[in-house]
């Protein structure tokens, strides 16, 4: 079967990285897509470990539609009886990007009555009851080609379920993740994250040391699939618990808010992580760490902050982080002239996106160390 794990553009390479840890063969990349094959079992390890991803979608089908009447026979040509039972509540998401069947509603209205359709006709029903478990199929419209898939997640990957209160403009779990993924930190490198909001990449960084499945504390749609083998799931938790690795962490989250210190403190316990967490502004950062990662997600002047106030702290954090010469720097922004008011241009630079916001990960080598990541770029 042939699986689809879509993510955040820039972070496709952290998705490879991760599916490829997993001896889980990658087919192909494409923007925000990573295509994998495999089977159920396959597809149960890929939900509990990818920890960049956004969602794992199973492939049902996919081919040219430039109208509305291809787009439902193509839909209809489909097998939907060894994914849909008579009574399956069908649900229907879509996208389009680049096509002409723009309208995502008409397209979602379409593909609902070509698998209902065809359904009907498989089990010689006049009507379905769509009484029984629900089935998400998504309909993704690119450059007139249509995909249909089945949602294995529900609810999206970064919903950890660790993370229960939040602060204005939080990172999410999946992006935290990633900036992880790309710096250069490893379980035994000692990381500090010196505006940590509500904890998200210091506990991430944790979860990543401890060997802690993302997915493991949590469940998702594919579980109640009634046509999936009833230990696909079982075996991967079971692989996963058996996986974790109890080892202390030197891992610091700092912020100068002490309601966001008690937010991050109840967020790492219950993600099962014990790390270090104080309340104290930038400027104040100090450590005993000989070296390690810095990690950062400072406001952008836009959803907090004024332009002003940013540029007055990005000159604040240079000093601070000069000052640790032997630690690497990656700070996330989506503030344009970012290296202009930080004062100093970045090593490497990687285009992300926050809350549909372009950022750009700005990333800057330590005096004394290579350019080695926790993963190949």
């Amino acid at each position: 079967m042939r699986f689809i794990a879509t993510c955040k553009l820039g972070l496709e390479s952290t998705v490879s990285f991760q599916l490829k840890k997993l001896n889980i063969e990658v087919e192909k990349t494409l923007d925000a897509r990573v295509f994998f094959k495999g089977d159920y079992h396959t597809m149960a390890r890929a939900l509990l470990w990818l920890r960049s991803a956004e969602r794992v979608l199973l492939e049902v089908g996919s081919f040219r539609a430039n109208s509305f009447d291809e787009l439902f026979e193509g839909t209809k040509a489909l097998n939907w009886r060894d994914y849909i039972r008579p009574d399956s509540a069908i649900h229907v998401n879509g996208k389009s990007a680049k096509s002409g069947l723009f309208s995502v509603s008409d397209c979602q209205r379409i593909v609902k009555k070509a698998i209902a359709d065809k359904v009907k006709a498989s089990y010689g029903l006049k009507n379905l009851s769509e009484s029984g478990g629900e089935v998400i199929v998504e309909v993704g419209m690119l450059r007139d080609e249509a995909t249909l898939a089945l949602d294995c997640c529900g609810a999206g990957l970064s919903r950890r379920g660790y993370r229960t209160f939040n602060v204005p403009a939080p990172l999410s779990e999946t992006l935290g993740a990633g900036i992880i993924l790309l710096s250069s930190f490893f379980p035994d490198t000692p990381l500090i994250d010196p505006m940590c909001g509500s904890g998200t990449m210091p506990i991430e960084a944790a979860m990543i040391a401890q060997n802690r499945a993302p997915g493991l504390n949590r469940s998702f749609a594919a579980e109640s699939w009634a046509f999936l083998p009833k230990d696909a799931f079982k075996l991967a938790r079971e692989e996963a618990q058996d996986g974790i690795i109890n080892r202390p962490v030197q891992i610091l989250g700092s912020d100068i808010d002490a309601h966001n210190i008690e937010l991050c403190k109840k967020h790492a316990k219950k993600a099962g992580v014990m790390l270090n967490w104080a309340v104290r502004p930038v400027e104040e950062l100090t450590t005993e760490w000989r070296n390690g990662v810095i990690v950062c997600n400072p406001p952008y002047g836009e959803r907090m902050m004024r332009p002003s106030e940013a540029v007055k702290l990005y000159g604040t954090m240079r000093r601070v982080f000069d000052s640790l010469p032997d630690w690497q720097v990656n700070i996330i922004s989506a503030m344009r002239d970012f290296e202009k008011a930080y004062g100093k241009r970045a090593d490497r630079r990687r285009k992300l996106s926050n809350g549909g916001m372009v950022c750009t990960l700005y990333r800057y080598f330590a005096k004394r160390g290579g350019k080695n990541g926790n993963q190949e770029e």
